[in-house]
Parts: structure tokens; C-alpha cells; sequence
């Protein structure tokens, strides 16, 4: 599938590039853009790829500059840190309006909706589409906040705000607080990773889901990974993949 990516943050296309191949190594990213200009002149001299990206704010102006200047005959997933330009991104052929820092799980729901509409991409009907947009800014994704979880024959709910990270030990996984107790709790860490809130909580790699909180330290690791130090201390080493880095840091800086 080939998709066209418009980011004016080098990072944050770096992290969409890595969560698109780990949907599928078959997309091939055939456009990297990083403003208005850019993209009018590639759409008007290019044959229009399978799924466009665009970033709302660009180095030159809005990304709704680009409609006026020249038609883009492909399905868009908007991406932004605000949400207050729902509204416009649904007047085009939009299937989806990606929050920053953008959560592997929420692109891969993106996707996901553009496989399942016929090879031939029909626009969702307009009305459709501004009733999507009235709604947009009074249902929220329900993250889940709180989680009962257990040590031995105690049991105890933990609020997100209190969580340092989850770790998988195993079949196990644990809940430790920033008041370093450890809990088990009854998740795996990909149905965590779909229940949090992306903003809050990191999937550093196999083994930890991290909160913001729980980070103290980052220093640069063979292989161009990242050891992470968290607070309370882990019982392993925290490394993050080459892979995963560009993302990691695009979390950190929203």
C-alpha cells in the first residue's frame, strides 16, 4: 500500500513511519512532505497513493490550503494534537482524526477501517460525516482510570494517576505504584496498552508499559537505543529498541 506522509516534525514522521510498518511491512511510504507548497506540487504531479497522512498545522499554513489548490483523490487520516479542526478534516474524504501523540492501537483502528471499505474508496456520505463531526469534541475515548488488582489475598484499586508502569514477568503481569507496591493485575500488556491513554502511558518494549511519571532518566545505548531509568526502580535493565526510539520521543515531547 502506498501512503503519503505530510509532517513538518522530522520526529513525529519517524514515529508514524515505524507504527505503519509495524502494521505492515508492505506500506511503502512514497511521499514524506512537510508543507502546503510540498504537497500541492506532489499531488498534482503524482498519481494519488492508497492513504494519505496529514499533519493539521505544516511549516507554511494549514494543511486545509492544500483542498483549494488541488484535488487529493485518496482516503486522509488527519493527525494533530488539538481537536478543535474536527470539523473541517470531516468536510473531505477523512476516515479518521488521530490525537498526538498518536497510539499504535489508534492508527492501527485507522487502518483497520480503510481495509474493510471496498478497493475502490467511496466517501463515507456527507451527512454521515458532519454528524460524526457534531459529536466529535462530546464522546471521548473511555481510557479506562482505575484497576483492581491483588498481592497475595489483598486487593486493591489503584487510580492510573498512581501507576509507575506494568510488567510483564511471564504469565504475570505487574501493577507497581509510585509508592513502589507491586500488585497483580488480570491484563496482558497489549489489552492495557488499548485500555490506557496513549498520552499517559508508553509501551517501552515486550516487557514494560511505562507512565510518564515513572520516568527519571534517559541516556543513549549501543545500537542507537535508549536505556531508560525508572522510578521505582525495575528489576531488569529498560531498553528501547532502535525501532521504537523515534516514537518514544515524539511521546515525550507532546
Amino acid at each position: 500500500m502506498e501512503v503519503v506522509l505530510i509532517e513538518d516534525e522530522a520526529t513525529a514522521a519517524d514515529g508514524l513511519v515505524n507504527l505503519l510498518h509495524r502494521y505492515s511491512e508492505d506500506i511503502q511510504v512514497v511521499g514524506r512532505l512537510d508543507s502546503v507548497e510540498d504537497a500541492v506540487h506532489w499531488f498534482a504531479h503524482n498519481p494519488p497513493p492508497r492513504l494519505a497522512l496529514l499533519d493539521i498545522q505544516l511549516a507554511d499554513g494549514l494543511c486545509f490550503d492544500i483542498f483549494p489548490q488541488v484535488a487529493i483523490r485518496c482516503p486522509i487520516i488527519f493527525t494533530t494534537a488539538y481537536d478543535q479542526y474536527a470539523f473541517q478534516a470531516f468536510q473531505v474524504t477523512s476516515i479518521d482524526y488521530l490525537l498526538k501523540p498518536i497510539a499504535y492501537a489508534d492508527l492501527h483502528r485507522a487502518l483497520e477501517k480503510l481495509r474493510l471499505l471496498t478497493t475502490e474508496y467511496a466517501p463515507v456520505p456527507e451527512g454521515s460525516l458532519r454528524q460524526l463531526a457534531d459529536v466529535f469534541q462530546q464522546i471521548q475515548k473511555p481510557y479506562k482510570t482505575r484497576f483492581l488488582a491483588r498481592n497475595n489475598d489483598r486487593l486493591q484499586f489503584k487510580v492510573t494517576e498512581e501507576i509507575a508502569y506494568f510488567c510483564a514477568d511471564g504469565k504475570f503481569v505487574h501493577l507497581v505504584g509510585l509508592d513502589q507496591h507491586r500488585f497483580l493485575v488480570d491484563y496482558t500488556l497489549e489489552q492495557l496498552e488499548n485500555l490506557l491513554d496513549p498520552r499517559q502511558f508508553f509501551r517501552l518494549n515486550r516487557k514494560y508499559l511505562v507512565s510518564l511519571a515513572a520516568v527519571k532518566d534517559i541516556r543513549t545505548y549501543a545500537g542507537s537505543r535508549l536505556r531508560v531509568q525508572l522510578l521505582p526502580l525495575p528489576l531488569t535493565e529498560v531498553i528501547i529498541s532502535r525501532e521504537r526510539v523515534a516514537e518514544f520521543k515524539t511521546w515525550l515531547d507532546h
